[in-house]
């Protein structure tokens, strides 16, 4: 009886720690939009300067949620490899568990950009940070391309989710080729970062308040940089963008069938 009341009433402190979080994240989001990152933009510098203000702010207000939603209870969070982020010209590939992911890498990173879906520019708690930090829109593939290059030849941080979208828990990866097609084109460091989380929560099908019965453990495993020079040497394009992209799902896939063989 006692333990089945306590464990009532963790869950419900964790669903509205849960309720708590996500409405800072959504107030946190018009503040920046609204006065931090428009201060920012007022001081002196030229845009690329002013897009890595933006992105140190982005940065430290997705560090600090991460850390109220540990200290509430609703989650906790491991990183391994840590010292291998923060690269001058970095493609980081990651695999998407969760709604939480972008938030959880850009905690860790400095300075970095992502690719958001266009419907994003319209959120009012996501249109400022947006702007300000020069995200890149994925409303046509070919000048998101291009784009994305260009960011990482002149030495940004670039995140890419190859899945496109989260994952479905128990779905074999797909990824598609968009993330080796960038490689390969602007000849950038690639970093693999698999990202964890046990119990599964926040994936596509789930609304924010169907929380697990117990607080969830986000783990973040950066591994070493892949080698795309023998990729590049590969002609047609269209074939090695097919392996690099195959060796990208391969390399995530393997890791996933060792959790699940591992039981974790």
């Amino acid at each position: 009886m006692a333990k089945a009341l306590i464990r009532g009433l963790d869950y419900a402190w964790r669903l509205f720690a849960t309720a708590v979080s996500f409405a800072v994240f959504g107030v946190g989001g018009m503040l920046l939009w609204w006065l931090v990152l428009p201060i920012l933009a007022l001081r002196p510098g030229l845009p690329a300067a002013k897009q890595r203000r933006a992105q140190y702010a982005v940065h430290l207000s997705f560090y600090t949620f991460i850390g109220l939603m540990h200290r509430l209870g609703v989650m906790t969070y491991r990183i391994d490899g840590l010292e291998k982020l923060n690269r001058p010209g970095q493609l980081i590939v990651a695999n998407h568990p969760t709604l939480v992911d972008v938030v959880f890498l850009l905690s860790r990173i400095r300075h970095a950009s992502c690719i958001v879906k266009a419907s994003l520019w319209r959120n009012p708690a996501m249109r400022g940070p947006i702007l300000h930090a020069g995200y890149i829109s994925n409303a046509d593939s070919q000048a998101m391309l291009d784009a994305c290059a260009e960011r990482l030849r002149e030495g940004g941080c670039l995140i890419v989710f190859p899945e496109g979208t989260r994952s479905v828990p128990g779905r074999a990866y797909r990824f598609q080729r968009g993330a080796a097609a960038l490689a390969l084109q602007a000849n950038c460091l690639v970093t693999p970062v698999v990202l964890r989380c046990r119990p599964s929560t926040l994936t596509k099908a789930e609304p924010w308040y169907r929380i697990p019965a117990r607080r969830f453990a986000l783990t973040m495993q950066v591994g070493d940089a892949i080698d795309i020079d023998a990729f590049r040497a590969i002609e047609p394009r269209s074939i090695a963008v097919r392996r690099l992209t195959e060796t990208l799902q391969d390399y995530f896939s393997e890791r996933r069938m060792n959790d699940e063989h591992d039981g974790n």
